[in-house]
């Protein structure tokens, strides 16, 4: 074929399906490769579709400067670095809907055997045995199911439960009150809030620092005794040292698991020999529809992005030119903070509410900046934690949508006080409210209102927020507080609306503050309340902003 084609390797087995829509791109040149030094492999071309059988390593993409994209037929990434990709400026997509059916099913199925004994009743029916009273089992209409994660798959699923007569209740923490309603599904802020209300568990969400353990031996301890747990996501959201015990003891009653933390589990593994614990091979997408599905769409995704230059589903960043990028970065490093600082407020302040719509308004200079990459870094921050897939600027209002998040933009030449200022909105099930940040100098980011009051507060680090009655005494009180826990506050500000009114503070706080600082500073009685946040160091690179090839 001709050099002047582009290249696209075929790492893993794909689809006939998938592969008849490369051949008939004029442009493009397929390469069968193999997992085994993929390195070498992927020198030569523009573009490679992988499935989970190739590891692309930091290693292995290092100096890959000819490669632009990498699409992974299916919907993990665990097996692609993303970090060392984003420094290549290497794009990464996945195909998020094209197993989400059969992983759906899977997870069903896996409830089903779980309540009939379907596997141990066939491995004695196998062994000549017949014993009809051993294996009595429960019916799952009339049952409660637990969903975590009410992204693509964790709503499948519902529907399924639902035609089932199952009642269907779910943990997630942006899907809207009205989308819940529709699906007919109950839905809470708290995954604590779920546990305790259900006959089975299943768990849709992506494997975070947040998500490692969830499902743990304390909250399995809260559970009903006949509780049966699923998990057809990513292996280590539930513990499965304390799954082991759970079950032996019969604190819960079983479990079904297609994932695992270490994928083949070893052959001494305990999670092998356990009755009430079923488990399959990682089969969520193994289906010939799912195949087909995701080898189409990977397909379809490769040849928009290296014929059309048309992004989808991006993992990481899209590539955006250097000067682009300049323009741009300080806002979108802005507008992601304030998602940062959004999420963590409605958390901790609005735990049952969740966000209807999220209105950016931008004031001044950055109403001329290129404002929707900005909109979208805001909605990345604010979806930063507790989405079936992680959120960067490229699919974050798609994620939003898919939640029943309405996003709106708004943009005003005068900036009033601020030669340029962006407010954030959020509108939740229990009000609304708002922070505004600007930009001083040309990287200097900063909060300047807050729940009304005007500030000056950096938007780096540990915040420490406490909402208070302006009474004299009490800021030494605080720095006292934080002294004697050895915390150090290197920067404060306060707002304040009448001399002795309601008033509210921003410590910016060199170390994360302990328990107990919280809980000295909340019971002094000037205090209303009090927030913690983390937001990224000042400075502190943002990977997917910084990708431009």
């Amino acid at each position: 074929m001709s050099d002047s084609k582009i290249r696209v390797l075929i790492t893993d087995n794909l689809s006939e399906a998938g592969l008849a829509i490369l051949r008939e791109s004029s442009e493009l040149e397929i390469v069968m490769g193999s997992p085994e030094n993929v390195r070498e492999q992927l020198q030569d071309v523009e573009g490679v579709i992988i499935r989970s059988a190739t590891k692309l390593t930091a290693e292995v993409l290092a100096g890959q400067s000819r490669l632009k994209v990498i699409v992974r037929a299916g919907v993990g990434v665990d097996n692609v670095d993303l970090d060392a990709a984003t420094r290549e400026g290497i794009i990464v997509m996945n195909t998020p809907a094209g197993n989400t059916t059969s992983t759906a099913e899977l997870a069903f199925a896996l409830m089903a055997s779980l309540s009939r004994n379907i596997p141990q009743a066939a491995a004695t029916m196998k062994a000549g045995g017949w014993d009809r009273k051993k294996f009595t089992g429960s019916q799952l209409a009339g049952k409660t199911l637990a969903v975590i994660g009410l992204g693509r798959i964790g709503l499948t699923l519902a529907k399924r439960a639902l035609a089932f007569e199952m009642k269907v209740i779910g943990y997630d923490p942006f899907l809207s009150e009205e989308r819940a309603r529709e699906f007919g599904i109950e839905l809470f802020r708290e995954v604590d809030d779920v546990i305790d209300k259900c006959d089975y568990i299943s768990v849709h969400t992506p494997l975070t620092p947040e998500t490692k353990g969830l499902i743990n031996a304390e909250r399995m301890k809260k559970m009903r005794p006949g509780t049966r747990i699923i998990n057809c996501a990513r292996g280590g959201i539930i513990d499965e040292a304390d799954l082991v015990e759970a079950v032996q003891n019969g604190t819960i009653a079983g479990a079904g698991l297609d994932v695992y933390p270490q994928e083949p589990p070893p052959a001494d593994d305990p999670i092998r020999g356990v009755d009430n614990i079923i488990t399959t091979p990682h089969l969520g997408a193994s289906t010939e529809e799912a195949q087909e599905a995701v080898a189409v769409e990977a397909a379809d995704i490769i040849t928009a992005f290296l014929v059309n230059n048309e992004v989808r589903h991006a993992i990481n960043m899209a590539p955006i030119s250097g000067t682009e990028l300049q323009e741009s970065k300080a806002y979108l490093d802005l507008g992601y903070r304030l998602g940062l600082l959004q999420t963590q407020l409605l958390k901790q302040r609005f735990k049952s509410a969740g966000i209807q719509e999220a209105r950016i308004t931008y004031r001044g200079e950055v109403s001329e900046k290129k404002t929707r990459l900005v909109t979208a870094a805001f909605v990345a921050g604010l979806l930063s934690s507790g989405a079936d897939e992680p959120a960067n600027i490229i699919n974050a209002e798609s994620i939003a949508r898919e939640r029943g998040i309405k996003i709106t933009e708004s943009s005003s030449r005068d900036g009033g006080d601020f030669t340029s200022l962006v407010n954030t909105t959020l509108v939740t099930d229990n009000g609304e409210f708002s922070v505004s940040g600007t930009i001083f100098g040309d990287r200097f980011l900063r909060l300047v209102r807050l729940d009304g009051f005007h500030l000056d507060a950096y938007l780096d680090g540990q915040l420490l927020i406490f909402r208070h009655e302006d009474k004299p005494g009490l800021i030494g009180f605080i720095g006292t507080v934080c002294g004697n826990h050895g915390v150090n506050i290197s920067h404060m500000s306060l707002g304040r609306a009448d001399n002795g009114g309601d008033a509210l503070a921003v410590l910016n706080l060199d170390s994360v503050p302990s328990e107990a600082v919280s809980a000295e500073i909340l019971a002094h009685a000037a205090v209303t309340g009090i927030d913690l946040v983390a937001l990224p160091q000042a400075g502190e690179p943002l990977p997917w902003l910084d990708s431009a090839k």
